[in-house]
């Protein structure tokens, strides 16, 4: 009697998740040199494309470098500052703040941000900790150069996700080793190289969700493109290479214009040798005799003149040109790119310049700010089994991303308690006058130990010395409102 024995599903990728694998991975690849191109500008490591003309083949492997697309990433991504997570009915938050002081998301949402501007995309992995039971759950940033997602547009959420990554993030592995993880609605797999040339599943989590427990965050989307686009678009690119080039031209002018050129008509030949009559170099010669000429044999002077030198004005100007357009394209006020006049603009003026990058910004709030809501409503749900109540809704805090003067600020929280429509111990008035979400905090805390104070004092005026509460009770009092 034959005993087929079964293979293990912990052991072996399933048919279906091979071909997934295989299909997330050519996706993967595919985008993979559009998204390097990018992160090239963005580092000033592009290479630029020489037309052949005036540039000599010594100067070929000079590179010029304008960190334009660098400087309309960052402007954008330093406005999008985000500050907490809080529950939209105004209850403790507490649980929210712990997941996100355990993941670092704070600061881990910069990283984000950048990637999503620079790429069009990043992706937010969702999981449980590795420290136990009682571990809060782990919400990572990928980056699209290790992971992608496959999108359902009728549901608008992602249906199954790929991360190839180096191994010896996750094991101890040879430093070529790659490591696979394959996210699925119903579990999480992680797979190393075989030695049979196949892929080892080292774990399976199957965390039964019913969801994807990857969230895309998504720069730029259309309709009919939800993946998103980057902020380096081809028209960034064009203009930051057409730049590069006029001041790799304005360098080989430098090099060959740099010391004025002068002619000598009648000279002698012995003016361009030395005393024994060996030739002299053309640097000897325009340093040396040639500012002490002898007379020819009628005892004429050689005539000497010099060309113009050459005006880089022109190749500035172009440069200037090239800044106002860039400055179009992301939004930026032009001197954010170096482009200056002689007389600069006023502090209203530069606001209004700013204006259309504040609206990108908002823009972009709104966008991120679903996708961490979402990923943080995936944490709660991996931390308590079960997804969170829909009644009650994630709300994220970002910084304002204008720059409103704190005296503007102030003045028109001012008007607007004084006027009756915020009451003037809201929290919205403590967000509206420019406080941070600690300080807020910071706020709520002396409110409290303000109002238990006056408690104290009251009760002691109309209680006699020997039944006056104690100052525990007090403050139980206190705390319950």
């Amino acid at each position: 009697m034959t005993v087929s024995i079964p293979d293990l599903p912990l052991l072996h990728l399933s048919d279906g998740e091979l071909a997934l694998i295989n299909v997330l991975r050519a996706d993967m690849m595919r985008d993979r040199s559009a998204l390097l191109l990018r992160d090239a500008y963005f580092n000033g490591e592009q290479l630029i494309r020489d037309l052949g003309i005036s540039i000599p083949p010594q100067l070929k492997s000079l590179h010029t470098v304008i960190g334009w697309p660098r400087v309309g990433v960052e402007s954008l991504e330093e406005r999008l500052d985000l500050e907490a997570f809080r529950w939209a009915d105004g209850a403790d938050s507490a649980d929210l703040a712990e997941i996100v002081e355990a993941n670092d998301l704070l600061d881990e949402s910069s990283l984000a941000h950048t990637d999503a501007l620079i790429f069009g995309r990043e992706y937010l992995a969702v999981g449980s900790g590795d420290c136990g039971e009682d571990c809060p759950p782990l919400i990572s940033v990928e980056s699209p150069l290790d992971m992608t997602l496959m999108w359902d547009a009728r549901l608008r959420m992602g249906t199954a996700a790929l991360r190839e990554c180096a191994a010896n993030s996750y094991v101890e592995s040879g430093p070529e080793e790659r490591m696979l993880v394959l996210y699925t609605p119903d579990q999480t797999v992680t797979c190393l190289p075989s030695v049979s040339g196949g892929w080892e599943i080292v774990d399976r989590d199957e965390h039964k969700l019913g969801v994807l427990p990857v969230v895309r965050m998504a720069n730029r989307q259309r309709t009919a493109d939800r993946i998103g686009k980057s902020e380096i678009t081809p028209e960034v690119m064009s203009i930051t290479d057409a730049a590069c080039r006029r001041l790799m031209g304005m360098e080989v002018a430098a090099e060959f214009f740099g010391a004025p050129q002068r002619y000598i008509l009648g000279a002698s030949e012995s003016a361009f040798q030395d005393a024994d009559g060996t030739a002299k170099s053309a640097w000897e010669t325009y340093i040396g005799r040639v500012l002490a000429l002898e007379r020819d044999e009628d005892g004429a002077v050689p005539t000497v003149g010099q060309f113009a030198a050459h005006d880089p004005t022109g190749m500035t100007k172009i440069i200037d040109l090239y800044a106002r357009i860039m400055s179009s394209q992301f939004g930026l006020p032009p001197h954010m790119l170096g482009y200056t006049t002689d007389n600069p603009a006023s502090a209203d003026a530069i606001r209004s310049t700013e204006a259309k990058l504040v609206k990108r910004s908002e823009r972009r709030i709104r966008r991120f700010g679903s996708a961490w809501q979402q990923a943080m409503r995936l944490a709660l749900w991996v931390r308590d089994g079960e997804p969170p109540d829909k009644a009650r809704r994630i709300e994220t805090v970002w910084r304002n991303p204008a720059t409103p003067t704190v005296a503007a600020q102030a003045d028109a929280t001012v008007k607007l308690v004084q006027a009756g429509i915020l009451p003037a111990d809201s929290d919205v008035a403590l967000e509206m006058a420019g406080l941070s979400e600690n300080q807020r905090q910071r706020v709520r805390t002396d409110r409290l130990r303000s109002r238990g104070t006056s408690i104290l004092d009251r009760l002691a005026e109309i209680a006699p010395d020997d039944t006056a509460p104690s100052v525990e009770a007090a403050d139980g009092d206190a705390d319950t409102g």
